[in-house]
C-alpha cells in the first residue's frame, strides 16, 4: 500500500474545536518544537479568521506574538494559515487591503501554504481570491465541504470538485466539518471525485462528531486520498479531528507506510493533558454515534453554546426543542452547509424561533444579512418565498440593506493610526478596534504547568525553579512530602 501523510491541526482546529480558541501563545510555543520534528506534512498554525480578535478581546494576547515566535521555532514542518484573507467572518469584516497585508507579513515570516473554503462550495468566487493568495506567495489549499441535504447529491460534489479543480491550486480537501460522512458515503462518493479530478492531490478533513472519523480517515486512504488531518490527544476526538496516534497505528496495522514519529509527539501531549486539567478544559473523547447529527448538523462544540446561550435566558431546558427546530430553519433558508457562520446563523434562529413560537416573528441581523446574499450569492434564490419575505418585511432590514460595510484603504488607515505604525500594528487596529494595543499585553503573566507524570525529582525541580510557592505538599498514600520556603 501507499505512504500516508498526516496535517497536525493541534494548534489551530484541536483546540477551537476543544478549547473554545483558548491556547494562548505560551501552550502553542510549548507544543511547536514536538510537532515540528514528527513527520508531518504541514502544521496547521494560524486562524485568520475569528483567531486574531479572540487572542485579543478574551485573551489580551498579541497573535502577531504567535505567528512571529512560532515561524521562529518551525523549521522542519511547513506552517499553514487558514481562512480566507479578507471579507466578512464570523468577529466581523476584514477589509480586502488589510487582509492582503496581513498574508504578505505572514508569507515574510515563512507561511507558505493556507487552507480555505468558500462556505456554499461556490468556486466563481473562490477564483479571485485563489490568484489573490498565488499573488502574494500562499499557495491554498481549497476545501470541498461535505453536508447532507436534498441539495447535496453525488452529481453536486463531483461538479463542484471539477469547478475546484480547474483553480488549480496546490491541492484539494474533502473537508467534513460536521462528522457527518459513514465509511459506506466514502466508498460511494469519493471513488467518483477523485476519478474526475485527474492528477490533484487530495487530503480528507474528517471531525468525529459521530464517533466514525478515524475509520473514514481509513477508508479515504484506502481510496487514495493520502493526506489526512489530525490532532494531538488530548485535543483530539469528540469533535475535533482523530488522534495521531490512533489513527496513525491502524494504518500501519492494514498494511499502509506511515513515517510519524510517534515518541517525539508524546511530550506534547503530556504538557497539554497538564493544561487541561489545570485549566478545566475540555479533554476530548470518543464519541458514540448520534444519528441526531444528521438531522440537526450543528458541529458539537456549537450545542454547548447554544445551551449556555439558553440558559442565560431561563431555558436551558429547552435545548432539544432548537435541536429539533434547526433542521426546518436549515430547510427554510435553503439547506447552508452547517460550518461557521451559516452554522451560527441557523442555529441561533431556531433558538429564537423556539422562545418566541412564532417563526421569523423576530429575526437577528445576520440572518437578514444572510437573506440579503451578504454571506453567499446563493442565499436569496434558494430561502422559501414566504420565509424570505418575512425576513425582509421589516424596517430593520431596510437599515442593514443601506449598509455598506466600510473599504479602507492602507492609505486612509495610515493616515488615521499614523504614518509610522508598523504593517502588524496596522492590522491588529483594524481587525480588532482602535484599542487592540492597549489591550493586548494585559493578560499579566503566564502560568506554569507541573508535568505530574515526570520523576518526583524533576518535579520538585519544576516547582523550585517556578519560585512562585511560599511552601507545597506532595501526598502519595501515606507519603507526605511538605516544604516550606525560608523567605
Amino acid at each position: 500500500m501507499s505512504k500516508i501523510k498526516f496535517v497536525d491541526t493541534t494548534v489551530r482546529d484541536g483546540h477551537q474545536s476543544l478549547w473554545a480558541m483558548n491556547m494562548r501563545t505560551h501552550h502553542m510555543l510549548s507544543v511547536l518544537p514536538h510537532l515540528d520534528t514528527a513527520g508531518f506534512e504541514g502544521i496547521e498554525f494560524v486562524n485568520g479568521g475569528a483567531g486574531f480578535k479572540k487572542l485579543v478581546r478574551d485573551l489580551r494576547e498579541n497573535p502577531w506574538d504567535w505567528i512571529n515566535k512560532g515561524t521562529a521555532i518551525a523549521k522542519n514542518t511547513p506552517l499553514r494559515w487558514h481562512g480566507p484573507f479578507s471579507g466578512r467572518t464570523l468577529s466581523g469584516y476584514i477589509p480586502q487591503e488589510v487582509g492582503e497585508l496581513r498574508i504578505k507579513r505572514a508569507v515574510e515570516l515563512g507561511i507558505r501554504h493556507v487552507r480555505t473554503s468558500n462556505n456554499w462550495n461556490d468556486y466563481s468566487v473562490m477564483s479571485e481570491e485563489k490568484k489573490r493568495f498565488d499573488t502574494l506567495g500562499m499557495s491554498p489549499i481549497i476545501n470541498l465541504i461535505y453536508s447532507v441535504s436534498p441539495r447535496h447529491t453525488d452529481e453536486y460534489y463531483v461538479k463542484k470538485a471539477v469547478e475546484a479543480s480547474a483553480l488549480n491550486p496546490y491541492h484539494l480537501c474533502f473537508k467534513d466539518v460536521g462528522g457527518l460522512l459513514t465509511p459506506e458515503r466514502i466508498r460511494d462518493l469519493v471513488p467518483k471525485i477523485l476519478d474526475a479530478t485527474p492528477g490533484v492531490i487530495w487530503e480528507f478533513h474528517g471531525h468525529c462528531n459521530n464517533g466514525l472519523g478515524p475509520v473514514n480517515a481509513i477508508e479515504c486512504a484506502r481510496l487514495g486520498i493520502n493526506i489526512l488531518h489530525t490532532a494531538v490527544p488530548p485535543l483530539a476526538n469528540a469533535n475535533s479531528l482523530p488522534s495521531i496516534f490512533n489513527l496513525s497505528s491502524n494504518l500501519r496495522v492494514v498494511g499502509f507506510e506511515v513515517d510519524i514519529n510517534n515518541e517525539s509527539l508524546n511530550p506534547a501531549s503530556e504538557y497539554l493533558k497538564s493544561v487541561a486539567d489545570q485549566e478545566h478544559f475540555k479533554v476530548g473523547m470518543p464519541y458514540e454515534y448520534d444519528h441526531r447529527f444528521y438531522l440537526h448538523q450543528i458541529p458539537g462544540g456549537m450545542i454547548s453554546s447554544l445551551q449556555h446561550q439558553l440558559t442565560a435566558v431561563g431555558m436551558g431546558d429547552r435545548i432539544d426543542e432548537v435541536l429539533d427546530e434547526v433542521p426546518q430553519v436549515r430547510a427554510d433558508l435553503g439547506y447552508p452547509i452547517m460550518v461557521t457562520p451559516l452554522s451560527q446563523i441557523v442555529g441561533i434562529q431556531a433558538a429564537i424561533n423556539v422562545i418566541t413560537q412564532d417563526r421569523y416573528s423576530q429575526v437577528t441581523d445576520q440572518t437578514i444579512e444572510y437573506a440579503l446574499g451578504r454571506h453567499g450569492i446563493e442565499a436569496p434564490s434558494l430561502i422559501d418565498k414566504n420565509v424570505l419575505d418575512k425576513i425582509l418585511n421589516r424596517p430593520r432590514a431596510v437599515e442593514l440593506k443601506a449598509l455598506k460595510p466600510w473599504e479602507p484603504t492602507l492609505a486612509e488607515l495610515r493616515s488615521k493610526y499614523g504614518r509610522n505604525i508598523t504593517d502588524e500594528d496596522l492590522t491588529l487596529l483594524a481587525i480588532v478596534g482602535d484599542d487592540a494595543l492597549d489591550v493586548v499585553g494585559a493578560g499579566g503573566s503566564k502560568k506554569q504547568y507541573l508535568n505530574k507524570s515526570k520523576p518526583l525529582a524533576d518535579l520538585l525541580r519544576e516547582i523550585a525553579l517556578n519560585g512562585n510557592h511560599r511552601s507545597y505538599e506532595i501526598a502519595n498514600n501515606e507519603f507526605v512530602l511538605k516544604v516550606v520556603s525560608r523567605q
